[in-house]
């Protein structure tokens, strides 16, 4: 017999193992269940913390196997070698990419994954030089290179996209790759960015070794197209290497390239800008408050060591539009996410410990497309389509955050001066390693984005008393929550409903927010591309 319990503990119960069991053994005789203390055995399932009232409580889930063997609840995939008759493209290297390549390899077909910036080790330099130098590379920073935009600004799993596939299984492979046991029954499983890159090189040697291919530094610069009546057939891509161009030939190319790659987006709006459409995206900036302060709030001014760097989530309507935390980092960094040399982007992340003396969150508002000045329409539609106006009215603001800040130093500002409108005579300490520089944010943030953002400070202050103080900082600009694109797919199909061949997927093509979401839509895409040729 198998059954789920749940229990309530305090806090400093949760090491005790023999409490523990009895209050096991307890929730299960209230369910009239009968059974020998020595025939049972515990699966943890989950944990989750209730921080609202000052008596807080932690909520754990278990299986319990009644007589019987506990099984292993989350079984690998069956990987094969590939036997090279059939050759899908991926462009680009992050969660989408890679779980879409493992895909393949279910079904034996190769993988050639085609990634414009670098291999770990060597992005691990370049992020490096943005904060000691201010220089950075367009190719490979924190959001291209090996692993996508996650291996090196956070390594959070938790996700709500319950139905887009299973999530267990992804967390499965991750902790096959070398990812902590715990990730399996965390509520909110998290990685860490010391942690991740390791696990992102295990997974590509695997690749590797089961017939697939890495092209790194290598960008894709055009599509191979054929035409068949009004039909395009993508054939397969045009790459640059170091200079050199070259053309890939695949029986199908899976596009993965992430919410940063703009050039994708413009190629598109080239060969096809039927198959782009406008959506909605956010915008705004990272606050970010000592880590204790933070803690204080939420543990209702009371120290819970054990319960490690605490989390906040926070919500509002202004004025029509969401404005909402997103990425909270507790006990991390806010780190400088440029992918060019004259613009700030800043975005946030925590190691596997989450013990830095700060916690950060992106405060950001809801933008949608008739949100999106007129000038960046114009000049949209000059491109191909008006259908990326929102690209750069992004890009447009985080060149304005460059002009304001110094070389990669951000431009900052006190929150309490935010809603006062003056300028900040000094800056509190603060983890972005560049450094950041006293600036009037409420003068020149697009207006419908600061007169939003201080309506809804005021409004999170009522929620966590103390949120705003002379302490909080924000630092400009966080621009890269997601794209404000979405590359049109076939529902079943997934295949790109202006050009054939070619399978959008993940945050770039706008279906996915996040590490798990994002590799759960690669697979899908995969699977559909694999069963095509099995029919």
């Amino acid at each position: 017999m198998i059954k789920e319990v749940s229990i309530v503990i305090q806090p400093e119960k949760e090491k005790d193992e023999n409490f523990i069991q009895k209050e096991i053994c307890l929730a299960l005789k209230k369910q009239g269940i009968s059974f020998e203390e020595k025939d049972i055995s515990t699966v943890f399932v989950k944990k989750s913390i209730d921080a609202r009232h000052r008596n807080i409580k932690l909520f754990l889930r278990y299986k319990v196997y009644i007589g019987e063997n506990p099984s292993d609840e989350f079984a690998l995939p069956e990987w094969k070698t590939a036997d090279g008759k059939r050759t899908v493209a991926i462009i680009g290297s992050g969660p989408a990419g890679l779980f879409g390549a493992l895909k393949l390899l279910e079904h034996g077909v190769r993988p050639v994954v085609i990634e414009r910036g670098s291999e770990t080790s060597k992005r691990k330099r370049d992020i490096a030089m943005i904060s000691t130098t201010g220089i950075v590379d367009e190719n490979s920073n924190y959001c291209f290179g090996e692993g996508g935009a996650g291996t090196f600004s956070d390594g959070k799993l938790y996700t709500r996209s319950n139905k887009r596939g299973n999530i267990n299984g992804i967390l499965k492979i991750f902790e096959h790759f070398g990812a902590d046991k715990k990730i399996l029954t965390d509520a909110h499983p998290h990685i860490g960015t010391d942690k991740l890159p390791a696990i992102v090189n295990n997974i590509r040697n695997f690749i590797l070794q089961q017939g697939g291919e890495f092209l790194f530094d290598t960008e894709c610069v055009d599509f191979i197209l054929e035409k068949s009546g009004s039909e395009k057939i993508v054939k397969g891509v045009v790459v640059k290497n170091h200079g050199e161009i070259k053309s890939i030939f695949a029986d199908a190319v899976l596009l993965a390239t992430g919410h940063s790659a703009d050039s994708i987006y413009t190629l598109l709006a080239k060969n096809s800008p039927e198959s782009l459409e406008a959506k909605t995206f956010a915008m705004g900036v990272r606050v970010e408050h000592p880590r204790t302060l933070i803690d204080l709030i939420q543990f209702h001014g009371e120290k819970k060591q054990e319960l490690g760097a605490a989390e906040y989530r926070l919500t509002s309507q202004i004025d029509g539009r969401g404005v909402y935390s997103f990425c909270m980092c507790p006990g991390g960094f806010v780190v400088p996410s440029s992918t060019g040399p004259s613009e700030i982007v800043v975005n946030g992340m925590s190691a596997a410990g989450r013990n830095s003396k700060w916690s950060n969150s992106a405060i950001v508002v809801e933008t949608r497309p008739e949100d999106i000045p007129n000038e960046f329409v114009e000049k949209a539609k000059s491109i191909g389509t008006e259908k990326i106006a929102g690209l750069l009215f992004r890009k447009f603001i985080e060149q304005k955050t460059f002009e304001n800040g110094i070389g990669q130093k951000a431009p900052a500002q006190r929150l309490v001066d935010f809603l006062n409108r003056k300028s900040s005579e000094s800056l509190p300490p603060a983890s972005y390693a560049p450094g950041v520089v006293a600036s009037r944010l409420d003068e020149w943030l697009p207006a419908q984005i600061s007169n939003r953002l201080e309506k809804a400070f005021v409004e999170f202050n009522k929620s966590m008393k103390g949120f705003v103080c002379d302490d909080a900082l924000l630092i400009a600009s966080e621009t890269r929550t997601s794209t404000p694109v979405r590359i049109l797919r076939g529902k079943e199909s997934f295949e790109c409903l202006g050009l054939r061949n070619l399978f959008p997927a993940g945050e770039g093509s706008g279906y996915s927010g996040g590490i798990v979401s994002s590799a759960m839509d690669g697979e899908n895409a995969c699977e559909r591309i694999a069963l095509q040729w099995s029919k």
